[in-house]
């Protein structure tokens, strides 16, 4: 299957919002690749998702004890760059010596800045790689280990677990930030946007519907996970999730509930994109494309409006009110 064109460098292979813009640089014509990328979009194909767990990682203990909880104290296996396949208790502290990460811990305390504020290079990166409930978590492991080789083979060692006790599978994947070559790798906004491109052809030369687009082309402008506001608890983020919670309750009680101050900023990105989609569907149409110009219609349609966090917690707490009411009224 075709891979995007290696000049994209990390930017979008549709760039919806540089669309709806007017000068010289106006488009009147969609690539093969882009009609593929939207047919994808508007009929709503599985997106992937690639994160960084930007904690921990800085230290040799918190490394082995984030390993020691991705494998369940060795009870799931570890696959390593090198085609192993490592189980049972204390194949960690083997896997990382193997990686002389304490040498370069060593190396990094020999060599660190003295001023306090400033946070130590990590020793590794910690990368989830994860599709939405009802994909083989077998073809999620396999599209992993192909990125995983085409990207970081022969230069950073890296191992990853597979994990399926949770609807949506996904692969945890610990990477050494020194590569073999002495390059330290950098992960930036446009390498997770590659990242998740190349996890997303992986997955589709395995047979799997597959898309990576921006959340804003989408019309979402938060994690989808956040719209949970109880399940938040398990995943650990109940303490900042209560304390949102509670600020909104008690705003909308006292009637002066207000969104965050970057909605404006929401509002305006919208708005680049509805425009942006306009203009998409007239190049298919003058393309000869008239019916997916209309599928892109009715997509923009769809569009839920613009929510912030406060917004969304909010609708469920009106929403849990007026569940109690209801209930109140059928007891009485």
């Amino acid at each position: 299957m075709p891979r995007p064109p290696i000049e994209l460098e990390g930017r979008p292979l549709l760039d919806i919002r540089s669309l709806a813009r007017r000068g010289p640089g106006r488009r009147d014509h969609l690539s093969p690749a882009e009609i593929e990328l939207i047919t994808r979009t508007v009929n709503r194909t599985p997106e992937v998702m690639v994160k960084v767990l930007t904690r921990g990682g800085q230290d040799l203990g918190a490394v082995r004890r984030h390993l020691d909880y991705l494998d369940r104290k060795g009870e799931l296996e570890i696959e390593t760059d090198d085609g192993q396949r490592l189980s049972g208790k204390g194949v960690e502290r083997e896997l990382l010596d193997d990686w002389d990460l304490d040498i370069e811990e060593d190396r990094r305390r020999a060599t660190l800045d003295p001023r306090p504020d400033r946070r130590p290079p990590k020793l590794v990166h910690k990368v989830l790689f994860s599709m939405p409930p009802g994909t083989p978590p077998k073809k999620v492991l396999e599209a992993v280990k192909n990125f995983a080789r085409e990207e970081f083979g022969l230069k950073h060692r890296y191992a990853m677990v597979l994990h399926t006790d949770e609807p949506h599978p996904h692969v945890h994947m610990v990477i050494k930030s020194v590569s073999e070559q002495g390059e330290r790798l950098n992960i930036r906004k446009a390498t997770l946007r590659e990242w998740r491109r190349e996890f997303a052809c992986h997955l589709r030369d395995l047979g799997v519907p597959a898309n990576a687009t921006d959340r804003a082309v989408r019309g979402q402008y938060r994690s989808p996970k956040r719209d949970g506001i109880y399940r938040a608890e398990q995943r650990g983020e109940s303490r900042r999730v209560s304390t949102l919670i509670e600020e909104v309750g008690r705003d909308l009680v006292m009637g002066r509930f207000r969104a965050e101050s970057g909605k404006q900023t929401m509002i305006n990105t919208r708005k680049d994109v509805d425009m942006g989609w306009w203009k998409v569907s007239d190049v298919l149409v003058a393309q000869g494309q008239r019916k997916l110009g209309e599928e892109v219609m009715r997509f923009l349609g769809r569009m839920p409006p613009p929510r912030s966090d406060r917004e969304m917690v909010a609708e469920q707490l009106r929403k849990l009110d007026r569940d109690r009411r209801a209930r109140e009224e059928r007891i009485r």
